[in-house]
């Protein structure tokens, strides 16, 4: 029996653990996909081999891709690449993007406008004639093919702009063939942002201390939490038009749903504190509780929970009121002695033969014998107290007996009046005796 209990909890010890080994493999198959959901390739291409070198670009680069690594992108930031350099960073970057929620490219450097495409320019390009456009710089429609895998966002920032040198030297091969200094419109698919530094056909400045004053406006604008992009990169046009004095404005091409989208969620509210609970507040509430119970119990329950403190020191008189009311053996109030009905008397003990008549003798039936003579001197008194108090009452009675026979024609006097009458008639009246008495007491 007990064998059959050992390999039931063996079995179920097994399946736990290959449950929670499951949960594990899970648990670290989602960490991996939330840290790959927004992804971003920051290129700053700022020593050019044949056009010299411009100042803001690495920098731009590097501080943007810190930016967005703060933001929660998983970054992958490239310097000064070349011609082989950007497409094999372009080639990886489209693995990560396909399956990521977010994606973005950010890229700084020369770029230009050739028969309304736009490219994006190498630190090793040379671009002697028009056609070498096509075979020594990376077209911007291969970075929007990359970022097209992304399912929720897909972003294109060009602080690409400047004033570029190749235009001057390079040969025109095809008559009808045309270029521009800056780069041309370009219209964004679903679910796409395309961000340029200044408007189509125009140029954007360079030099601004450390950074470009597109990218000191993307640095201030673009991962403010909760913020959406639309609105921030409106705030970022407003700030390069204020700093460069209306010279350079950005343009922004998107087509984004009525949804809006932030490039760093908005931060919870902290939680509202709890208010504090005072202990003597739950003193208090449970000192009331105990003084409306008001057993020894209540108190005992009350110092359990709360032995010291003020509501303890009042709890513990309270308890001892307690105590006190209910404490066996309390002796008597004194009216009760007094209301108290006297026992009944034993009958007196039979004398002994040795004993004379009349001689006192000590016996165990002193004490109560004494206990019946106080308890009759007590009955006197009050027997006494009860005949003054009554006196006055039979006074009264008598009074009134007599103001009653005096006015009562009909009664006794009236009786007592004709026999004085008749007797003062036969001589009888001298002045004494019982029609004396009877004149005093009934007039007439």
């Amino acid at each position: 029996m007990q064998n059959g209990y050992l390999r039931i909890f063996q079995y179920r010890l097994g399946r736990t653990r290959i449950i929670l080994t499951a949960l594990g493999i899970l648990l670290f198959a989602d960490s991996n996909a939330f840290a790959a959901d927004k992804v971003a390739l920051v290129i700053g291409n700022s020593t050019y081999i044949h056009a010299g070198r411009l100042a803001n670009p690495a920098n731009d680069a590097s501080a943007i891709g810190q930016l967005l690594d703060a933001a929660g992108f998983e970054v992958d930031i490239r310097n000064d690449l070349n011609w082989k350099g950007m497409r094999k960073a372009i080639l990886e970057f489209a693995g990560r993007t396909r399956n990521a929620d977010v994606a973005v490219v950010f890229y700084a450097g020369h770029g230009m406008e050739v028969d309304d495409r736009n490219y994006l320019i190498p630190t090793d390009a040379e671009l002697k004639t028009d056609q070498d456009i096509q075979y020594e710089a990376i077209p911007l429609t291969h970075i929007l093919d990359v970022v097209q895998s992304a399912r929720q966002l897909r972003m294109v920032i060009l602080d690409a702009c400047r004033d570029n040198p190749f235009v001057e030297k390079m040969t025109r091969s095809v008559a009808s063939r045309g270029w521009g200094r800056g780069l041309a419109r370009v219209d964004a698919t679903a679910n796409t942002l395309i961000a340029f530094a200044a408007r189509a056909g125009a140029t954007a400045a360079d030099n601004d201390g450390e950074h470009s004053p597109f990218t000191n406006a993307l640095l201030k604008h673009i991962t403010v939490p909760g913020r959406d992009v639309g609105m921030a990169f409106r705030m970022v046009r407003d700030d390069v038009l204020a700093n460069t004095h209306l010279q350079q404005e950005p343009y922004l091409s998107m087509s984004l749903g009525g949804a809006e989208i932030a490039l760093v969620p908005a931060e919870k509210p902290a939680a509202a504190a709890a208010p504090a609970v005072s202990p003597n507040d739950e003193a208090r509430r449970d000192f009331d509780y105990a003084m409306k119970i008001g057993t020894k119990e209540a108190w005992d329950a009350f110092l359990t929970a709360h032995p010291t403190g003020f509501y303890a020191n009042l709890a513990h008189g309270e308890r001892a009121k307690r105590m006190t009311t209910t404490a066996p053996g309390a002796a008597a109030p004194p009216s009760a002695a007094r209301v108290a009905p006297p026992a009944a008397s034993p009958a007196p003990a039979a004398a002994t033969p040795d004993q004379k008549p009349g001689q006192k003798t000590a016996s165990r039936h002193e004490p109560e014998i004494r206990t019946r003579s106080l308890r009759s001197q007590d009955e006197k008194s009050v027997a006494r107290k009860k005949e003054q108090d009554e006196k006055p009452v039979a006074r009264k009675k008598e009074k009134a007996a007599r103001s009653s026979g005096r006015s009562d024609g009909s009664g006794a006097c009236a009786y007592v009046r004709r026999a004085v009458r008749a007797g003062t008639a036969a001589g009888l009246d001298n002045g004494h005796g019982l029609i004396a008495f009877g004149r005093s007491l009934c007039g007439g």
